[in-house]
């Protein structure tokens, strides 16, 4: 015999704890809403990668930058980014 937790709301109780159902849910635990007598199970359509999995969306390629030594020249009407001086 499984014991299985399932947890249940209300339209109502999950109107008030909706991040609750979202984070049960993303951990893979079993969610119900029932509404008028039909139950609906709540569920993730893909798992998301942890945040410590997921690698670096940015790429730096200048030192400047990475450093935080930059600034912004304005030059012949254009904004341009420059490197600081030392």
């Amino acid at each position: 015999m499984y014991n299985v937790h399932v947890k249940k709301y209300t339209v109502s109780l999950v109107r008030e704890r909706l991040s609750d159902a979202l984070d049960q849910a993303d951990r893979g635990e079993s969610v119900l809403i029932e509404r008028r007598g039909v139950t609906y199970r709540l569920s993730v359509d893909t798992p998301r990668e942890s945040r410590r999995a997921r690698s670096a969306q940015i790429e730096i390629l200048d030192k400047a930058v990475e450093a935080g030594e930059w600034s912004w020249d304005w030059q012949d009407g254009q904004l341009r980014f420059r490197a600081r001086r030392r």
